[in-house]
């Protein structure tokens, strides 16, 4: 069986953001950038697939964007991915752009199945997985936190408002992961030593209009400091009245 997983490299969570001097891009000076979090827990399980599977299955680990996202792309390819694949295009897309050359590689691969973090931490759209499932006409199960695969049926547990539910579905499939589902596999010596001799294909990014723009990017307001109105029940009309009057919220 042949298996995709989809890797965004996104800006760690730790770094400092300042807004680039266009006002539509982050400015790249200084921050770190990692494989989205989301999709280690895509790595893990189609590598889990893979090894309960057997045979000549192979793992093709796909990547939208510019050389740097090579960097995410060794990673998982020393997790245990097979094969790496960049679809170069250092444009900025919008879900539905990266989507689209995502869809196309998957079905020139031929993969049955493709993995994906539920969403990316950047852009948080948490739509990727379901637009590419659309184009491709896959089933698709999204923000899934419990896998079985047995032969071309799929039994998974996905998180809803509220609570959990059970899906049947089949192959070809597009699953999208949540954090509970696996515990993602720390590369070892021997994964990352191996990983440099696997190479990465370049290849030209299927080409889609965006259907989306950033018109300005702003960072939050700052948050006001805190007031102590009073220690006892005497402070709560004034609570109230500043809930009111300036906060606005009752």
């Amino acid at each position: 069986m042949k298996i995709a997983v989809c890797v965004s490299h996104v800006p760690d969570t730790a770094t400092r953001i300042k807004i680039g001097a266009d006002r539509k891009t982050i400015d790249p000076t200084g921050v770190t950038y990692i494989i989205n979090p989301y999709d280690e827990f895509a790595v893990e399980e189609a590598l889990k697939t893979k090894e309960k599977i057997g045979g000549d299955s192979i793992v093709y680990a796909i990547s939208v964007g510019g050389d740097t996202n090579k960097e995410s792309i060794r990673k998982a390819l020393a997790m245990g991915v097979d094969e790496g694949i960049l679809l170069k295009d250092d444009s900025i897309r919008d879900s539905f752009g990266i989507a689209h050359a995502l869809a196309d590689e998957i079905k020139s691969l031929g993969c049955e199945i493709a993995f994906f973090g539920k969403q990316s931490v950047d852009f948080d759209n948490s739509i990727t997985g379901q637009v590419t499932a659309e184009l491709l006409g896959y089933n698709c199960v999204p923000v899934v936190v419990d896998f079985k695969l047995e032969g071309s049926k799929i039994t998974a547990e996905r998180e809803i408002e509220g609570g959990r539910e059970v899906v049947e579905t089949e192959l070809p499939a597009i699953i999208t992961t949540q954090k509970g589902l696996n515990e993602p596999r720390y590369a070892s010596l021997k994964g990352i030593m191996a990983s440099k001799k696997k190479t990465i294909a370049e290849k030209a990014a299927a080409q889609s209009p965006n259907h989306s723009e950033i018109i300005d990017m702003n960072l939050p307001t700052s948050k006001q400091p805190g007031r102590i109105l009073g220690t006892d029940s005497s402070a709560v009309a004034e609570l109230v009245k500043l809930l009111r009057e300036e906060a606005k919220v009752i």
